[in-house]
């Protein structure tokens, strides 16, 4: 039964069969396509952070603490080579380059959201119960009223002494 249902998801609305086998005959499966242009940490964090308007490098690379300008200068060059980022040079003094989404990189704004609302539902509170985890661990167990046994045993020491 979980195969009819595997089998039906494969399945267009028209009932044509849509799978990456089917495609993998003529040389192309979309979804892996899709995974070669868009499939790094950062390529999906620059298309994300361009769907809010076009932007300098400076302000895309001051968007990420972890990102630097070496990366994220291949990155763009990558995704404007993949005809999804254009590459606008602005005429003034001292001249400035703008970055922004073509319709192919604009196309991409419901996959984004879609990916943003599933990390929000599903990858934020693992998370944040991770990290509450390691910070109980880290602390010292405290019982409230009791002294710590170290700080016991050397003034019961020192006053037999």
């Amino acid at each position: 039964m979980r195969a009819e249902g595997t089998r039906r998801a494969a399945e267009g609305p028209d009932g044509s069969d849509e799978s990456c086998d089917r495609e993998a005959e003529h040389g192309i499966c979309p979804v892996l396509a899709a995974v070669g242009v868009i499939g790094t940490e950062w390529r999906l964090a620059i298309v994300h952070r361009l769907l809010e308007g076009p932007q300098r490098f400076s302000e895309i690379l001051k968007s990420n603490p972890r990102l630097n300008a070496k990366t994220l200068s291949a990155t763009l060059k990558f995704l404007e080579g993949q005809g999804v980022v254009q590459r606008t040079v602005v005429s003034t003094r001292p001249f400035s380059v703008v970055y922004s989404l073509t319709e192919m990189g604009l196309g991409l704004a419901p996959a984004a959201r879609e990916l943003r609302a599933w990390g929000t539902r599903w990858l934020l509170p693992r998370r944040q119960a991770a990290l509450r985890a390691t910070a109980g661990a880290r602390r010292p167990p405290v019982i409230e009223g009791e002294l710590p046994r170290l700080a016991v045993a050397e003034s019961s020491s020192r006053g037999k002494a």
